[in-house]
C-alpha cells in the first residue's frame, strides 16, 4: 500500500482550497481535489501535477447525498483510506451593499441555502468519509470556519468584526458548534478535529478583496491537518492562536 498520506480537500479547485491542496501535496500527501465543476477540477489537478503534487480529481457537490457517496466510493477505489479531510467548500450567500445581510429583511431560503453548504454539507461529507478515516493511523479533520462565526467577537462592540452578515456569520457559528460535538464524540479515538479561520483572503469568494494571500490563509489549516497525535481537538484557531467561541 502507498504510504503517502491521503487528503481530501473540498472546494479545492481554487482559492484557499487549492492553496491547502498545494501545501499538503508539497508535504508529500496524495491529494483528492474535491469540486463540483468538472472543468475547473481537472484544471486544478493538472496544475497540481505540474507542480509535482500527486493529485486526482473527485467529483463532489457537498449538498448532494449521491455525489458525496460517490466521492467516498471513488476515494475507496483510488486510495483505500483517508488520512486528512479538509472541509473547505463554503458559500457566503447573496450579499447586499457593503457585504451586509440584514436579519430584518433576510430571505429564509438564503439562510437554508447557506446552511446547507456550510454546515449540513460538512456533516454529510464528514460522515461519508468516516469509514475511510477510521482506517488511518492518524486521521485529521479540519473545518474551514471564519472569525465572523465567533459569537464572542460579534457581541463585543469594541471589536471591529465587519458588516452584519445574518446568514453567513451564524452558519460559521453553527459549524464551530458542530465541530465541538464531533470532538466530543471522537474523544476516545485517534481522530482530531478542529476549526480554523483563514482570515480575509483575496479570492473569488469575496471578489478578491482582502489583504491576505491564499497561501497565508491555508497555513493554519495545513498545520491542523498534520497535527501530531497529542495535538488539540475541538478548538478554533487562526494564525495568532485560539479564537474565542
Amino acid at each position: 500500500m502507498n504510504e503517502a498520506k491521503i487528503a481530501l480537500v473540498t472546494g479545492a479547485n481554487q482559492g484557499i482550497g487549492y492553496a491547502i491542496a498545494t501545501g499538503l501535496g508539497a508535504l508529500g500527501h496524495r491529494v483528492a481535489v474535491g469540486a463540483r465543476d468538472a472543468g475547473r477540477r481537472e484544471t486544478a489537478v493538472e496544475k497540481l501535477r505540474a507542480a509535482g503534487v500527486d493529485a486526482f480529481g473527485v467529483p463532489l457537490d457537498v449538498t448532494g447525498d449521491q455525489s458525496v457517496a460517490g466521492a467516498a466510493e471513488m476515494i475507496e477505489r483510488e486510495a483505500g483510506r483517508l488520512d486528512v479531510l479538509v472541509n473547505n467548500a463554503g458559500i457566503s450567500g447573496q450579499l447586499g451593499a457593503d457585504w451586509a445581510q440584514d436579519p430584518t429583511t433576510l430571505d429564509l431560503d438564503l439562510v437554508r441555502t447557506v446552511a446547507e453548504t456550510n454546515v449540513i454539507g460538512v456533516i454529510r461529507v464528514t460522515n461519508a468519509m468516516l469509514p475511510l478515516l477510521r482506517r488511518s493511523s492518524s486521521p485529521r479533520i479540519v473545518n474551514i470556519s471564519s472569525s465572523v462565526g465567533s459569537v464572542t467577537r460579534q457581541a463585543d462592540p469594541d471589536i471591529e468584526i465587519g458588516p452584519v452578515m445574518a446568514a453567513y456569520a451564524p452558519s460559521k457559528s453553527f459549524l464551530n458548534a458542530v465541530t465541538v460535538q464531533y470532538a466530543r464524540r471522537f474523544a476516545d479515538t485517534n481522530i482530531l478535529i478542529n476549526a480554523t479561520c483563514p482570515g480575509l483572503v483575496a479570492t473569488a469568494f469575496n471578489g478578491f478583496h482582502g489583504p491576505r494571500t491564499p497561501e497565508q490563509g491555508a497555513a493554519t489549516a495545513i498545520r491542523l491537518a498534520t497535527l501530531p497525535n497529542d495535538g488539540p481537538s475541538g478548538a478554533f484557531f487562526d494564525d495568532e492562536g485560539v479564537v474565542p467561541w
